[in-house]
């Protein structure tokens, strides 16, 4: 009798055991499928050309990134900065948008150039390319760089880059006041001194050349162009922007210990500076 009662009351036991791991692991998955759930990104392409004259072909390229999960209105038209047509941002919505912006495009080169394109006699493709590209997504700052390019004759084509952080906990593009509190020209300064720490690549007959060998600028600008890792905050610059075009895009390294006493204290928490 004893032991008939040791056996029922173990297997109660092991069946009270078996319930609360599975609840646990229901728990769990629930909590795994939240987070999966608040964070979803999709995109929308166009890629299309077509021929002006028998010389002269032009090319449409765009993506857009789409955030199903994103519903704050403000920080959404902050992310499509670049696009203040858009008003519907569903993926059905951008996609209509990039095939609209296609036709426009084609037909205004159609029409502005209609005078004087019979006139090109040997083959050129014009095209115009932009694209939305998700760098990164750590401790609720998510980074995009928005790359744009283009020609339409001349010498060469034209491109440049557009950095964006967006804080998605407070559903706001993030400024370099909410980074730290050092002033402008005195960020300007570091620039300046850190100017040659991450080399363009560009060269000439005697090898590599300095980026402070090509400047335009007296002062290096703390523009809005920024982003960060655990070690670093970047500023980007586009060709022309602070030096030659032959020097391509600058990218200038900020560390944190550059702005020691200076970082504001949620930044410095959720990015774990020490």
């Amino acid at each position: 009798m004893k032991n008939t009662i040791a056996v029922i009351a173990l297997s109660s036991f092991l069946a009270v055991a078996a319930c609360k791991k599975n609840e646990t692991a229901a728990k769990a998955e629930n909590i795994e499928n939240k987070k999966s759930e608040e964070f979803v990104v999709d995109s929308v392409k166009v890629s299309d050309s077509t021929k002006i004259t028998d010389s002269l072909k032009v090319s449409y390229t765009s993506k857009l990134l789409v955030f199903p999960t994103l519903k704050d209105k403000k920080l959404l038209d902050s992310i499509y900065f670049q696009n203040e047509k858009i008003k519907d941002f569903s993926k059905t919505g951008l996609q209509a948008y990039l095939d609209s912006e296609k036709n426009s495009y084609f037909n205004s080169v159609k029409k502005d150039n209609k005078d004087w394109a019979s006139d090109v006699t040997y083959a050129q493709n014009w095209y115009s390319s932009s694209h939305m590209n998700l760098i990164s997504n750590i401790n609720g700052y998510m980074h995009i760089q928005y790359v744009g390019s283009g020609y339409e004759g001349g010498a060469h084509d034209n491109y440049g880059f557009s950095e964006r952080v967006f804080d998605l906990k407070n559903s706001k593009k993030l400024e370099l006041k909410d980074i730290t509190s050092l002033p402008k020209n005195k960020i300007e300064t570091i620039l300046m001194k850190n100017i040659d720490k991450i080399n363009s690549g560009t060269m000439d007959g005697d090898g590599e050349v300095k980026n402070s060998e090509m400047l335009l600028v007296d002062k290096i600008p703390a523009s809005d162009n920024f982003y960060f890792d655990d070690k670093n905050l970047y500023f980007h610059y586009s060709p022309y922007e602070i030096a030659a075009f032959a020097a391509g895009d600058i990218t200038i390294p900020v560390s944190w210990e550059d702005l020691k006493g200076t970082l504001n204290a949620e930044f410095k928490e959720r990015m774990k500076i020490k």
